[in-house]
């Protein structure tokens, strides 16, 4: 079997001869260059034998589009930073429209320069956050807030959101016909009700989530959801049309990935430890969780993965270990 037909069995719950597995993170110099950072991907791929490639662009772009000024730490071990957040107030909600096509575009380009250096039989997901992820960045980051303005004021912030998830959805259609083989649709820490009730992300927030997800071209055969954090609202999954879900199974309050696959019919992507073992080991505890996943799935609808971004500080000789584990399988 080759990468691609490894993915496709899986999503279809199939026989596989191995794991389907792919790991991904940072590279915080190098994303501010799209095509240096389609370089690097392509390297990362090739090195590690990664059967599928989640592209990670710089997770401020999104936010760039929308007025907000981030710039490089300069440093490999740090985000970009921001002086200011744009978004202070319900009249800057008002105010929000896209202003900053070409970092968009640059992104696509850079994922088409990936798709070529892989070829067709390695998928490549395109990174799309959702609409209240994008803001968490237009607000620096402070999601307490962000819930609030938009329970109290859904005339005024929703209206914005929706504005986001309108040029979301021409960046993920630009990027199916580009090449990828679908998205990474990451919701960050808000489909949870560690952040809100179940029942106001059902009002407020999961119908622009479907309605950017359902404007997927018919291309786009590998759509993923990912639930960061903890307590994940797992109904996000099963409601979503996706192939995939990815979620961390070592944050507080998540089920194991086979209860994962039962209460969302979908395959499920994680199980490695992405702070803990595959930044400081041992190899033991990295075959370990490995096994531990295969085990819990049954080896069927497992796409082996980190259950998040990987810290640039990890050392390849882990994320090797990883795929040594996933190819013993």
């Amino acid at each position: 079997m080759d990468s691609r037909a490894r993915v496709e069995a899986t999503l279809a719950a199939g026989d596989v001869d191995r794991p389907a597995a792919g790991a991904w993170g940072h590279r915080y110099r190098d994303e501010w260059l799209p095509e240096r950072l389609a370089q690097v991907t392509v390297e990362r791929a090739r090195r590690f034998e990664w059967d599928f490639v989640k592209f990670q662009p710089r997770a401020t772009f999104f936010a760039e589009a929308f007025g907000a000024k981030y710039r490089s730490a300069g440093h490999s071990l740090r985000a970009p930073v921001i002086d200011e957040p744009p978004v202070k107030g319900l009249e800057d909600w008002q105010r929000l429209r896209l202003v900053n096509q070409e970092v968009m575009d640059d992104q696509v380009r850079a994922l088409a320069l990936v798709v070529e250096g892989l070829g067709d039989r390695v998928p490549v997901l395109q990174t799309v956050f959702s609409p209240l992820s994008v803001a968490s960045y237009l607000v620096g980051r402070d999601n307490r807030k962000l819930v609030r303005e938009m329970r109290a004021n859904p005339d005024t912030v929703l209206p914005a959101l929706d504005r986001i998830a309108d040029a979301l959805i021409d960046f993920s259609r630009q990027s199916v016909t580009a090449g990828a083989a679908g998205i990474f649709y990451a919701v960050s820490g808000f489909a949870t009700p560690d952040a809100m009730p179940v029942a106001v992300y059902d009002e407020l927030v999961f119908p622009t989530d479907l309605r950017i997800v359902e404007a997927l071209p018919a291309a786009a055969w590998f759509n993923v959801v990912h639930l960061c954090g903890s307590h994940v609202n797992m109904d996000v999954g099963r409601r979503l049309p996706v192939q995939a879900v990815s979620y961390s199974i070592h944050n507080q309050g998540n089920p194991p990935l086979g209860e994962a696959r039962r209460l969302t019919g979908k395959a499920v992507m994680g199980g490695l430890e992405q702070r803990g073992v595959l930044v400081g080991g041992p190899p033991e505890s990295i075959k370990s969780q490995v096994q531990d996943a295969i085990a819990s799935t049954g080896g069927r609808g497992l796409l082996l993965a980190p259950g998040c971004s990987v810290p640039p500080r990890a050392p390849e000789v882990n994320l090797r270990t990883m795929m040594e584990a996933a190819a013993a399988a």
